[in-house]
């Protein structure tokens, strides 16, 4: 094979990787609503909170393609964090509940203990081509990895800036829940911000 060959063959492997890799990249992508469209949100003191509920198979499918987490039994709900003060904001302590319309308070569920809360009904082994190899076909939908790549992560806030990601409830969503979100502070002198009270209709 000629070196011209050679390297011609070099180069379209090279871009269908780097077309894989975007592809694939695409796929993981979410886009939240813009923050400005969403109604259910409070502010306090410079710093809004926003929340909307992924509780449909069409909100679902944006944020974690073919994984419903409502369907069973966790709700996502987002949050938007924007800081329009001129302090930076710490969330390491930030704590986040849902709160039902009977005004049960429900705490939200670290991400990676998410795929804990409803695994398979029981394994179902099916025999491998390999001898004393057995394969478990019952995956559980709540370990996807899109539950932990989209779960809040943000620690600080500088001034002007703003943050999102998902918390998620084992909980059923209706009218007239609120989200309660405490444990801002400022990052210079410790103060708490007053508590974030959005209702989610």
């Amino acid at each position: 094979m000629s070196l011209g060959r050679k390297s011609l063959l070099l180069l379209l492997s090279l871009v269908a990787s780097i077309s894989t890799a975007v592809g694939l990249d695409k796929d993981k992508k979410f886009t939240p609503p813009a923050l400005s469209s969403i109604t259910a949100k409070m502010t306090n003191e410079g710093v809004t909170v926003a929340a909307v509920p992924y509780n449909t198979a069409e909100q679902a499918k944006t944020a974690f393609g073919k994984v419903n987490p409502y369907e069973h039994g966790v709700l996502p709900v987002l949050i938007w964090i924007q800081n329009d003060t001129n302090k930076t904001v710490k969330l390491d302590r930030l704590r986040v509940e849902y709160i039902d319309r009977d005004r049960s308070r429900i705490e939200n569920t670290p991400a990676s203990e998410v795929q804990y809360l409803k695994g398979p009904n029981r394994p179902n082994f099916n025999p491998s081509p390999i001898p004393g190899v057995r394969i478990n076909r019952n995956k559980n939908p709540l370990a996807a990895e899109e539950i932990e790549m989209r779960a809040w992560a943000a620690k600080m806030l500088p001034p002007g800036e703003s943050a999102y990601g998902f918390v998620y409830f084992r909980t059923g969503h209706r009218s007239g829940a609120k989200l309660y979100v405490t444990g801002m502070e400022e990052a210079g002198s410790g103060k708490e911000l007053f508590y974030f009270e959005v209702a989610l209709d």
